[in-house]
């Protein structure tokens, strides 16, 4: 059987982590990234012929053209790519200052974006390959405190919505991963917070950042068990367009689907008058 070729991004800990060591356990390759070369390096030693870690930051677009490159001259085509890398960051808005906001959607929406549009040539060529999009079920349903990662994730939603449909019919797939809490440093040391504190968003946003320190290390989520989620559905005929991971996820998701549909039912009238 004919190894499969993922490029994943951010492997260095997390769910691409777990999802690098459950794609090799699997006999697939992996070409994972890394921001630092030790980490690129141990991981080179650790595995020899089954996967290639290399250094990527995906917020520098040179970096991404050239590991493109790379890529494409060695493996000759790829298989399934897996944007992961990215961060967490909590503040109310008006504590986030717009160099803030910038990191965040740098990381999050711009390097994720650039990658994907990077790759897409290939894809096209191949008429095959599976795009997954490490989103959140924070990409679907907004949370006091957690705004500006909320907006960087449903940007990233809401050109894969669109780019699915583009590619669907040259034979590409996208997914949309949504996970709730996951046991891994997202809530940890990668967590980042908006410098800015003011006590009037004490009670919401305030609150959210608590919460966030104290559940690290007691998230619900599995990531061994997201990963191989994650591995599975590349193995479907039709994967979903959104997957999402976790007992919260699904009520998030859920709780924003009854707020829509409630809002809808109680303005539809409102709604259809302001036609000619």
């Amino acid at each position: 059987m004919v190894k499969r070729v993922w490029f994943i991004t951010g492997i260095s800990r997390g769910l691409g982590k777990a999802l690098a060591q459950t794609v090799i356990e699997q006999g697939d390759f992996v070409i994972g990234t890394f921001r630092n070369q030790n980490q690129a390096y141990s991981f080179n030693s650790q595995y020899r012929d089954e996967a290639l870690g290399m250094v990527l930051d995906i917020t520098k677009p040179e970096q991404i053209e050239e590991a493109f490159q790379f890529i494409k001259q060695r493996f000759k085509r790829i298989d399934v790519l897996v944007n992961n890398a990215g961060f967490g960051f909590a503040g109310a808005i008006e504590e986030t200052s717009m160099v803030e906001v910038r990191n965040v959607f740098e990381a999050n929406f711009f390097g994720t974006l650039k990658l994907t549009q990077t790759f897409l040539p290939l894809f096209r060529q191949q008429k095959s390959g599976h795009i997954i999009q490490i989103s959140s079920h924070g990409g679907f349903k907004a949370f006091a405190g957690f705004g500006i990662y909320n907006a960087s994730k449903f940007a990233l939603e809401g050109f894969s919505e669109a780019l699915a449909q583009e590619i669907a019919p040259l034979g590409i797939k996208l997914t949309l991963v949504e996970p709730g809490p996951f046991r891994t440093d997202f809530a940890g040391t990668s967590f980042q917070q908006a410098k800015v504190a003011i006590d009037d968003y004490a009670s919401t946003a305030g609150v959210f950042k608590e919460r966030m320190k104290q559940i690290n290390g007691m998230q619900e989520g599995d990531p061994e068990k997201g990963a191989k989620a994650i591995y599975d559905i590349t193995n479907l005929d039709n994967p979903p367009l959104r997957l999402p991971l976790g007992k919260i996820a699904v009520l998030s998701l859920t709780s924003k689907l009854e707020s829509v549909k409630s809002d809808l039912n109680n303005f539809r009238q409102v709604a259809e008058s302001v036609v000619f």
